[in-house]
Formats: structure tokens, C-alpha cells, sequence
């Protein structure tokens, strides 16, 4: 793994709305540093975009995955890709 920015797109189910979900993702990550977006679906997960260091895009992902995250998260599924550089700060999107 490397340093290079990476960009991670990731759909979280589970019981992820309603909970605080949104809100402490975007914490992680302005903790992180990563910048990007945190969205609800009208499916019940919720849809994710961050970019920053692998190191640091490998620590959201972990953290998404554990029980620390918010609700009940039943799976993420992810993808890593180049950074694009899109975004300059981390927030929630309606």
C-alpha cells in the first residue's frame, strides 16, 4: 500500500439511518482528513466518496466495517480507484 490519494466509493447497508450514521462518518473522516461525501439513499443505505492517503482511506473502511460505526452495519461494499481531487472538505449531502 501506498501514499498515494486513493478514492474509496462505498455503499453501506444495514440499519444505517436514523442513527447518527452520516454524522459520525463524517467525523471520521474530517479526522481522517479525507475529503468527499456522505449520502443517504432512498434504498436505506448509505452511499460514501472519500479521498485521501491509502493508509487513512484503509482506516474509514476498516472502521466502517467494525462495531464502532454507528446502527447495525451489515455489509460495505467498496471499491478503491485514483483520487480525482474533486472535493475540498468532507460533508453530508442531502
Amino acid at each position: 500500500m501506498t501514499d498515494e490519494a486513493q478514492r474509496v466509493t462505498a455503499r453501506v447497508t444495514g440499519v444505517v439511518q436514523g442513527v447518527g450514521f452520516r454524522y459520525w462518518t463524517a467525523r471520521k473522516a474530517d479526522e481522517l482528513l479525507l475529503k468527499g461525501t456522505v449520502r443517504n439513499s432512498p434504498d436505506g443505505s448509505v452511499e460514501l466518496v472519500a479521498e485521501g492517503s491509502a493508509a487513512d482511506i484503509d482506516h474509514l473502511v476498516t472502521w466502517l466495517q467494525s462495531s464502532r460505526a454507528p446502527g447495525h452495519v451489515a455489509d460495505v461494499d467498496f471499491r478503491v480507484s485514483e483520487a480525482t481531487g474533486e472535493f475540498d472538505t468532507f460533508r453530508i449531502v442531502d
